[in-house]
């Protein structure tokens, strides 16, 4: 451990994270086979319960986790956004107020993924629902696309490594 680093994302966010990141991936590459549907499906399932053990940790975790910790909604994203071009940017230990609503949006996204596919694999409903979950799953997926592009600029502004910390659970604090 180095003096200068301190402890944000305990190891249940962690691992929510990457499980999240293997399953997302897995999910995409077999969607469009029919012989690997059931895999398919099966990655859908791990998502929504990865979701629903994230909200669970959201509420009960450790304080970064905690989504009364970093949650502050749109106005306080774009006063974030904002700075980020300015000679002082606004730095957050945990996640900042953009990357909040990046994360609200992919909860919401994946839950929506996940229900419009099981419904479409239960054939619950007409071809809407297909159409629905595709839509929901490219949405994800430019979502996931926003969130890569605000991890490099949040590392390049803050001088931090934010994939690095993903790993290990340590940021630097800041001068």
């Amino acid at each position: 451990m180095n003096d200068n680093e301190i402890a944000v994302w305990d190891w249940p966010v962690r691992l929510f994270h990457w499980l999240l990141v293997l399953c997302f991936a897995g999910a995409w590459l077999t969607s469009d086979s029919e012989h690997w549907r059931l895999v398919h499906t099966w990655f859908g399932y791990a998502m929504a319960a990865l979701v629903g053990l994230r909200l669970i940790w959201g509420v009960v975790g450790s304080p970064h986790a905690r989504f009364s910790n970093f949650v502050r909604g749109p106005r306080a994203a774009f006063a974030y956004l904002r700075s980020l071009a300015g000679p002082a940017p606004q730095h957050h230990l945990g996640h900042n107020p953009a990357g909040a609503l990046a994360i609200v949006g992919l909860l919401g996204l994946i839950v929506l993924t996940a229900a419009s596919g099981y419904a479409t694999y239960e054939e619950l409903g007409g071809e809407w629902l297909e159409d629905l979950h595709e839509l929901a799953a490219h949405a994800l997926l430019i979502l996931v696309g926003v969130h890569l592009a605000g991890v490099l600029v949040g590392s390049l502004v803050h001088r931090e490594n934010l994939v690095r910390a993903m790993f290990t659970g340590r940021k630097r604090l800041p001068d």
